[in-house]
């Protein structure tokens, strides 16, 4: 499990390995989920999760709480997620990645919609629920962000969040 880098900036918390082994048998059926591919996929995830971190209450509330000079105020002004400054629980980051892109791009992609129990069509809804879960349990955490940029996560840093629960029909 690594994070792809483009020289010193890092571009996708995983790579087209990670995907292969979350989903061996899906590459083996489909020939043109090539490394091109898939890595777009998971580059484009990722920053689709650093936005949908970056919408969250605990992102706010970490800024507007943890920064000692505040020059945000609004929501607006809060600032992207900067993803070099992701140090804790790499490997979750790594899964979350795999799982958005799988369920988002990839399975997409291949799934027969007309057949609802396509085996694509079904790991869609999987992905996305395991998604959902490991999202919510890493922004309840709150234990992994670098704030000051310093290269560890302090105890001042962590700021645990929480969800209000809402209902699925």
């Amino acid at each position: 499990m690594a994070f792809i880098t483009n020289g010193t900036t890092t571009t996708s918390f995983a790579e087209y390995q990670d995907v292969v082994d979350a989903d061996q048998r899906l590459f083996e059926a489909n020939e043109g989920l090539t490394d091109d591919v898939v890595e777009t996929a998971l580059i484009r995830g990722t920053e689709r999760i650093l936005n949908l971190i970056r919408q969250t209450d605990w992102w706010r509330d970490l800024y507007l709480e943890k920064t000692t000079n505040p020059v945000y105020t609004t929501r607006a002004d809060v600032p992207e997620v900067d993803i070099d400054n992701i140090q804790g629980r790499q490997n979750d980051f790594t899964d979350l990645c795999v799982f958005y892109s799988l369920s988002q791009y990839i399975l997409p992609k291949i799934a027969d919609f007309s057949n609802k129990d396509n085996a694509e069509y079904v790991k869609i809804g999987f992905y996305a629920n395991k998604f959902q879960s490991l999202f919510d349990e890493i922004i309840n955490s709150g234990d992994w962000y670098d704030l000051d940029a310093d290269g560890v996560v302090a105890s001042s840093e962590k700021l645990p969040g929480h969800y209000s629960l809402r209902r699925i029909r």
